[in-house]
């Protein structure tokens, strides 16, 4: 890819633009990691259950195991009375067999054992004290005893009845995860419950952000004359976490090319991403141009970042290529603060979701009603992203705040993008249109 600066270039489409990226960005290669350490990463095989969940038949209750027939009628009044042959613990050998007229006392998860058919809870029981329904068990290292004697229950139990029968969760040889999930707490329970110590995933993309610009101050100091504070590095990093990379966020740059080429080069070894925002304009201080085409002057054949214009509103200045040995991607984003939010979401995000190996990349879309008191107006040829409030219940959008490209406050409101397609001037309310969903 070469750079180029010629102010006569082709105005890119806003799907042309996306299409290039994801063609050129590919996904990361598989590694084998630790259960915890590939949480939210995505997983390159499928994984099937090598034991049935749970193994055994265990119970669901704390209380005593039983035979169907003996506890058949029994009542308060009339209770059944059955010897106590000991303890089964979670985690034990169940070396108990359960014969006529007898009872163990069983655990919650503890395997149920030879004989037994149900488990009646120790709240219908008298817990072997010989008095009414109790409300719990006697500790066993309080009073080993109580796993002897006898035990009055007082309801009847139904053949299974508080057990958890053995492959009621999986069966052994069923797919537990498809090859393309991403890897959450309830996903890492069930493999580490199969008994997987590894999984190979691929990993989450290290995404490196800086914002450029002399005039940004970092939040916390004081603001010099005609300063502002850096939002856009803050709100980018946020979006590549939210978007499961493993995002560092790099203080501003001022505007001096040799000092944004420097601080790229540095970056690059912990990068699978740059994302710049800033600097991508037509503006005698708008170094990253400057810098970024120094950088792949240098680097081997194919590497480089071009500059485009993009049929689009806001964002319409963008680069995208790779630098460095590694060829490492590059997004440079726009720098004012709706500007590079709306370009991350359409282009920083998916190259994320591409490098995870996912197969659905974007943001989901609807089609919902324009709410407003007036009619909407769009630059021809442009396509525009308006910020919005949409409402599920009612299928509708409303937009919040202007159109202009530095109101961050309306930015913050926003929970979807209202799109303007490019042949259209004017939207009236009522309209149906597309709204990309941000949350």
């Amino acid at each position: 890819m070469t750079s180029t600066t010629d102010q006569a270039a082709p105005v890119w489409s806003v799907t042309e633009h996306l299409d290039d990226i994801l063609a050129t960005v590919r996904p990361l290669e598989p590694i084998e990691l630790q259960l915890l350490d590939a949480q939210g990463c995505v997983l390159v095989d499928d994984v099937t259950v090598p034991l049935s969940l749970p193994p055994f038949d265990n119970s669901s209750m704390d209380g005593y195991a039983v035979r169907v027939a003996d506890v058949e009628g029994a009542s308060e009044e009339f209770p059944a009375v059955l010897e106590v042959i000991g303890d089964v613990a979670a985690g034990s050998a169940g070396d108990l067999t359960v014969g006529a007229g007898q009872a163990a006392r069983i655990m919650t998860g503890a395997p149920l054992p030879p004989g037994a058919e149900a488990v009646v809870p120790v709240e219908w029981t008298d817990g072997g004290l010989g008095e009414g329904p109790v409300g719990g068990m006697t500790p066993h290292s309080a009073s080993p005893e109580g796993a002897s004697g006898e035990v009055r229950v007082h309801r009847a139990a139904a053949a299974r009845a508080h057990v958890r029968a053995q492959g009621s969760d999986v069966q052994a040889g069923e797919l537990a995860l498809a090859a393309g999930t991403v890897l959450g707490p309830s996903q890492i329970a069930l493999l580490a419950a199969i008994g997987r110590a590894t999984v190979r995933v691929r990993p989450r993309p290290r995404v490196v952000v800086m914002s450029t610009g002399s005039e940004l101050t970092q939040p916390g100091e004081g603001l010099g004359k005609g300063q502002i504070y850096d939002s856009n590095s803050f709100a980018l990093t946020a979006a590549a976490r939210d978007a499961g990379a493993i995002a560092y966020r790099v203080g501003a740059v001022a505007d001096d090319a040799e000092t944004l080429r420097s601080t790229i080069e540095d970056q690059l070894i912990r990068a699978d991403l740059l994302v710049t925002t800033g600097g991508v304009s037509v503006g005698a201080y708008d170094v990253v141009k400057e810098a970024l085409q120094s950088v792949g002057d240098e680097d081997e054949a194919g590497a480089g970042i071009e500059f485009r214009k993009l049929a689009m509103q806001p964002g319409k200045p963008q680069g995208f290529g790779s630098i460095g040995p590694d060829h490492t991607p590059l997004l440079a984003l726009p720098g004012n603060p709706v500007s590079s939010y709306v370009s991350f979401e359409l282009f920083v995000r998916p190259a994320i979701r591409t490098l995870m190996g996912l197969a659905d990349v974007s943001r989901p879309t609807v089609r919902a009603v324009l709410r407003c008191e007036a009619p909407l107006s769009s630059p021809k040829g442009k396509r525009q992203f308006l910020r919005g409030v949409y409402d599920a219940e009612a299928g509708a959008v409303r937009p919040v705040g202007g159109s202009g490209s530095h109101l961050i406050a309306a930015l913050a409101q926003a929970d979807a993008l209202i799109v303007i397609p490019e042949d259209t001037a004017e939207v009236a309310p009522g309209t149906e249109l597309e709204v990309v969903l941000l949350g």
